[in-house]
């Protein structure tokens, strides 16, 4: 895979920019939103997103089942929550106020460079179709 590959969604949301980000930024409910995740919990005392917080995840798609341990690389409150997995991919959540009551968020992924078996990997044991959605707004 290509250094930089990325991907990005956006949504409109009907709720204040602190709400979506205190939402985004618990990494405990992404299994509430991600088709893989299963669930994630915070290391090493850690309660909540701060820069060089850690946390696991739960991951499952197909018959796959896996672990990640992502480091919080941005904390931004109300505005940016990101972290990257490995030194492979960064997942960022930034949200815009468009207004005090409405907010459009938008969830990227930037992969940087990726053995050349991660696309066989994902595509034919992991189910995960070439630009397949990173978020979904249902």
């Amino acid at each position: 895979m290509k250094q930089g590959t990325k991907g990005e969604v956006h949504v409109q949301v009907d709720a204040p920019p602190a709400v979506v980000y205190g939402v985004v930024s618990d990494v405990r409910r992404m299994g509430e939103w991600s088709p893989e995740t299963i669930k994630c919990e915070w290391l090493d005392g850690a309660t909540g997103p701060a820069v060089g917080a850690r946390f696991k995840g739960s991951n499952k798609r197909g018959a796959l089942r896996w672990s990640t341990k992502p480091t919080v690389v941005a904390v931004d409150p109300g505005r940016e929550f990101a972290f990257e997995v490995g030194s492979d991919v960064r997942w960022t959540y930034r949200v815009d106020a468009d207004g005090p009551e409405r907010s459009s968020p938008s969830r990227s992924r930037c992969s940087k460079d990726l053995a050349w078996y991660y696309p066989l990997i994902e595509r034919w044991l992991m189910g995960i179709k070439t630009g397949a959605p990173i978020w979904s707004a249902a």
